[in-house]
């Protein structure tokens, strides 16, 4: 029988560490014990019936209690099991960071490491260029460095074609336009 334990949030690994310690001083039937990645304030418990698992959470520090239905593998197995996905990142490309520290920061890939699912990115906002290795995870891909490059030559275009007689006109005066002579200051000053 699975259980879902509430305990704080951000102190899920601490209330893990706890229980265990509890399980194995005195001997419970209690299986396994895991907190998914992404789900905060919540562990699940395995065990052979519901008075080993209260055993195991009662009176613990940062353990709120068990929620009184249990569950099974099934509804919980896309929590536990890791999914495969194909990573689409490729170098050159623009990304925006979604875990800390620099969450919400956009920055260039520049060298992509799969084996050990970490990416090197140079912040683009940052002054001097520095390399910063982060997880996979961390980061979505904002856009392809193929497609900034085609919607910068299409502008480049649209700029340096006048487009009717009247651009022709503008283009014309803004060329015959000459900066009047002078400071800011009056000269009658």
């Amino acid at each position: 029988m699975i259980f879902i334990i509430k305990v704080t949030t951000n102190k899920e690994d601490k209330a893990m560490e706890l229980i265990s310690d509890k399980i194995r001083k005195k001997d419970l039937r209690v299986y396994s014990l895991a907190r998914p990645h992404g789900l905060r304030g919540y562990i699940f418990l395995e065990s052979e019936d519901r008075e080993s698992a209260e055993e195991a959470a009662y009176n613990l520090p940062y353990v709120k209690g068990i929620i009184g239905k249990t569950v099974t593998y099934e509804e919980i197995k896309n929590m536990i099991e890791p999914v495969l996905e194909e990573i689409n990142i490729e170098k050159g490309d623009i990304v925006e960071i979604i875990g800390e520290p620099f969450k919400k920061e956009k920055a260039k890939v520049v060298r992509i490491d799969k084996t050990k699912g970490e990416v090197v990115v140079s912040l683009l906002a940052a002054v001097v260029p520095i390399p910063v290795t982060v997880k996979l995870d961390n980061i979505k891909v904002i856009r392809r460095e193929k497609e900034g490059e085609e919607e910068t030559e299409e502008k480049s275009e649209t700029i340096n074609k006048p487009s009717s007689q009247s651009d022709v006109s503008q283009l014309e005066i803004k060329q015959d336009y000459e900066e009047p002579t002078g400071g800011l200051i009056p000269d009658d000053y």
